[in-house]
């Protein structure tokens, strides 16, 4: 167990926090790109700042403080000019850095003013990668942001998956550091949802028990590995295993699916949750490269406002949203299962402190070309069923909400209405 002290220590994100200034150090994704293609400006909360995301007329895009300085309007509602954004109120402009560069009355009053310059707002870096939008939020100069495999992958059709989530962002995180809830989460209730519902064709089932799980750090973060009944030592998947990269990200997947799972602190109550698949059909089945990268909402709740546990992820979510805002981790009781766990706090401790002792942590990449297409160790049969890829993906995950579901299943050979 923690003190509760050291609960505030990894779980609170604000500024000058010790896992906020972490947390500060690395870009983290927040919307897909395809969004801001729909409506130019965006409402955003990331790390406890109220901010705005916005793509101006020249295509860049820019994150800054949501209000104005002159009166405090919200910016949800500006105007995206070709080199900025303007408040609607009395016309003031701003750049991506935050800078103001017009402020239309006070330079008719005073053409030589210099007020604009007293006037600027925080401003953070955004970039497009893969389909999304992320932003970097710490110290100058910004490092380079990683182009983890699946996001340059020549190869794949691309979805993305988004939730916001009541819950706050280690108890998402931590679920990645713990392979036997598999059996009994994604398992046996799954059999139990699946029961209760009349039974359907397409449930996957993650019943094998474990008998051994293991973990190893690798330069990029943490490595879990399981060893099912049935399975040798011999077995790739408890050979190879899958990463959590640190800080906030799980890389999953195998039989045709490839993901990445964020885990983006929005405040230290809300998480964003961004699920980056990548769909890999057979040889000789590929599509055209993605114009945009389609995205969804991810339902966390039904009509009557109970949380849905009727595919995977969501039992995921519903396990993080119903343990409440944050766990009181004073009163849990570890055992051999959390050994993962435990080792993943290890790894912040260590982060927080190399950041207070002036030091980079973990993926932080400087060099060029250090961050350019960095390959994750990937176990393949990640259902351990010997199911195929339709059943579970495109029925039992959020892809099954995906806008272009039926495109997916045409190109992986499966009938449209299965």
């Amino acid at each position: 167990m923690l003190t509760t002290e050291q609960n505030m220590r990894i779980t609170h994100v604000g500024p000058c926090t010790p896992m906020g200034e972490l947390m500060r150090r690395y870009w983290h994704p927040i919307a897909p790109a395809a969004e801001l293609d729909e409506r130019p400006t965006k409402a955003v909360r990331l790390l406890g700042e109220d901010l705005m995301l916005y793509k101006d007329n020249s295509g860049t895009y820019g994150l800054i403080d949501r209000y104005c300085p002159h009166r405090r309007v919200d910016m949800s509602y500006g105007i995206p000019e070709q080199h900025g954004l303007r408040c609607m109120y009395h016309g003031w402009m701003f750049d991506e850095t935050g800078a103001c560069t017009e402020q239309p009355f006070e330079e008719t009053v005073h053409p030589d003013g210099r007020f604009k310059e007293k006037t600027g707002i925080a401003g953070y870096p955004v970039q497009a990668l893969g389909g999304l939008l992320f932003a970097y939020m710490g110290p100058a100069p910004a490092p380079l942001l990683p182009e983890w495999d699946l996001f340059v992958r020549k190869d794949a059709v691309r979805t993305i998956g988004v939730a916001e989530l009541p819950a706050n962002w280690l108890q998402c995180m931590e679920n990645s550091a713990d392979p036997v809830h598999t059996e009994w989460l994604h398992g046996a209730y799954m059999n139990y949802v699946v029961a209760q519902a009349g039974g359907w064709s397409h449930a996957p089932s993650y019943a094998r028990r474990h008998q051994r799980i293991g973990f190893d750090r690798f330069p990029h973060g943490l490595i879990k590995r399981r060893l099912l009944e049935g399975q040798s030592e011999d077995d790739a998947e408890w050979r190879i295993g899958h990463p959590l990269v640190f800080p906030n990200v799980l890389r999953v997947g195998g039989t045709g699916m490839y993901e990445f799972q964020y885990r983006v602190p929005v405040d230290d109550v809300t998480t964003l949750h961004i699920w980056y698949t990548c769909h890999v059909p057979r040889v000789g089945e590929r599509q055209a490269p993605q114009d945009s990268v389609p995205y969804h909402r991810v339902p966390i709740r039904d009509e009557a406002g109970f949380l849905i546990g009727d595919f995977i992820d969501a039992q995921d979510v519903l396990a993080w949203v119903g343990a409440g805002p944050i766990v009181d981790r004073s009163r849990e009781a570890l055992g051999e299962s959390d050994r993962g766990v435990i080792l993943y706090r290890q790894m912040l401790e260590e982060g927080m402190a190399a950041v207070e002792a002036g030091r980079e942590p973990m993926n932080v990449f400087r060099e060029p070309g250090s961050n350019q297409n960095i390959p994750l160790p990937q176990e393949e049969n990640k259902f351990n069923t010997g199911r195929t890829y339709s059943d579970v993906v495109f029925n039992a995950t959020h892809v099954r909400y995906s806008p272009i579901l039926n495109d997916l299943k045409r190109l992986f050979g499966v009938p449209t209405g299965a």
